[in-house]
C-alpha cells in the first residue's frame, strides 16, 4: 500500500510491544512487574486532578519504594502504565473514554493515606504527560532511590470508574496501596455522676427535661426529640435541620444502660456531653457554613471523632449517607458515628470473649 493511500484510510497507528523494552534495541531485558487493581468511587475516592486540591488528596494512593540503582547508573528506571479497565465494553452503553493520568511525590516517610495539607505544599517529583482519554496512559522515569506516592486520577473529580496501575522497574521495586488499618480511638466511656453543682447549661437542660420526662424524669425517643431540636435551635452558629425521630431512637439505644427504651437525665448528660464534640467535629468541616459536609471530607472527620477507616469501609458509609451533590447533613453524620460506636462495642465485647476463650484454652 502506498503511503498517500494509507493516510486516506487510516489517521491513527498504534504499536503493541509485548514487553517495555525499547523496540529499537536489540538487547533482553527482565523486567519487575507489580500490578494493582483500584477504583474512583465518587463521593469518596474520586478526587480529580491536582487542579481540584480540595479532594485531590482523596485518590487512591500507592506506595513505590525504589531500592537498586540501574546497571552504571544512580538513578532507577521505571515505567507506570495506568489503564482504564471495561471502557470498551461500557462503550455499548454510551460511556466514553475518561482523561486520564497520574503524579508521583516524594513519599515524607510516614505511614497512612496523605492528607490536602501535603499535597497544598509539596510539588509532584514527576507526572505523566498529559491527561488524556486513551484507554492507557503510560511513561518512562529516572528518579533517585527511595520511597514515592503515586496517585492515579482521572481529570475530573465525581467520575467513576475501575483501573489497573502497572509498575514495570528494570530492578526491583516493592509497591502497595496505601491505604488506612481501621483503627477506634475512643475516650473512655463517662459513667453518669451528679456534679456538686450544676452549670447554667445544665440548670436550663434540667428545667426542659423535667418539663417533659414528668415524675419518672425518663424520656423516650419522641420526647428525646423535642428536647434536642429544642436545645439546637438555641444553640449559635448552628444552621442544622432538625433531627430525624430516628436519630433520636438510635440515641436512645446507644445511651439506655438499663434496658427499658428511655434516658435518665444523667444519661442524658453523658450524652449531651457527646453531642456538643460531634457538633465541633462538624462545624470544624463544615467549610462553606452551609450545614452540611462534603462526602470527601468524612474520612477527616471520622478521624478526629476517634475512627480511622480504609477506603471501602468509607466508599459503604458515604454511599448510604451522602445525597446526589455529595453533602452530608447533621442528622447523617450523627447516624453514621451512633453507628459506629455501636458497632465497636460489640467489636470490643467479642474481643474480650475471644480473649476470656483463648486465656480458658490456654489455662486447661
Amino acid at each position: 500500500m502506498k503511503f498517500e493511500d494509507f493516510k486516506v484510510h487510516f489517521d491513527k497507528v498504534e504499536i503493541c510491544n509485548l514487553t517495555p523494552d525499547a523496540l529499537e534495541d536489540s538487547t533482553a531485558h527482565r523486567w519487575e512487574v507489580t500490578i494493582h487493581q483500584g477504583s474512583w468511587v465518587r463521593g469518596s475516592t474520586a478526587g480529580g486532578c491536582r487542579n481540584f486540591l480540595e479532594t485531590f488528596w482523596t485518590n487512591p494512593q500507592i506506595k513505590l519504594r525504589l531500592t537498586e540503582k540501574d546497571d552504571g547508573q544512580d538513578d532507577c528506571t521505571f515505567i507506570a502504565a495506568l489503564m482504564q479497565k471495561d471502557r470498551r465494553k461500557l462503550k455499548k452503553l454510551g460511556a466514553e473514554m475518561l482523561t486520564i493520568g497520574y503524579s508521583i511525590y516524594e513519599n515524607p516517610g510516614r505511614d497512612g493515606h496523605l492528607g490536602k495539607d501535603f499535597f497544598r505544599y509539596h510539588p509532584s517529583k514527576a507526572r505523566s504527560k498529559t491527561y488524556i482519554n486513551l484507554r492507557e496512559v503510560s511513561d518512562r522515569f529516572k528518579l533517585p532511590p527511595g520511597d514515592y506516592i503515586l496517585v492515579p486520577t482521572t481529570f475530573e473529580p465525581h467520575q467513576e470508574a475501575d483501573f489497573c496501575l502497572r509498575i514495570f522497574s528494570e530492578k526491583k521495586a516493592i509497591t502497595e496501596d496505601l491505604d488506612e488499618n481501621v483503627a477506634i480511638d475512643l475516650p473512655e466511656p463517662l459513667n453518669p455522676a451528679p456534679s456538686p453543682q450544676e452549670t447554667e447549661e445544665e440548670k436550663q437542660f434540667r428545667a426542659l427535661f423535667e418539663q417533659i420526662a414528668g415524675k419518672d424524669m425518663e424520656i423516650a425517643a419522641d420526647e428525646l426529640h423535642y428536647v434536642l431540636n429544642d436545645v439546637l435551635k438555641k444553640t449559635k452558629n448552628i444552621k442544622f435541620k432538625n433531627l430525624s425521630l430516628i436519630s433520636c431512637r438510635n440515641i436512645i439505644s446507644l445511651m439506655d444502660t438499663s434496658g427499658n427504651g428511655k434516658l435518665e437525665f444523667s444519661e442524658f448528660k453523658v450524652f449531651w456531653e457527646k453531642m456538643k464534640k460531634w457538633i465541633n467535629i462538624f462545624l470544624q468541616f463544615d467549610f462553606d457554613k452551609s450545614g452540611s459536609m462534603s462526602s470527601y471530607e468524612l474520612r477527616s472527620a471520622l478521624k478526629a471523632a476517634g475512627y480511622q477507616l480504609n477506603n471501602y469501609l468509607l466508599q459503604l458509609i458515604v454511599l448510604r449517607y451522602s445525597d446526589e451533590q455529595f453533602q452530608i447533613e447533621f442528622d447523617d453524620f450523627l447516624n453514621c458515628l451512633i453507628r459506629l460506636e455501636n458497632a465497636s462495642r460489640v467489636f470490643q465485647a467479642l474481643s474480650v470473649k475471644n480473649k476470656e476463650f483463648i486465656n480458658l484454652n490456654i489455662g486447661e
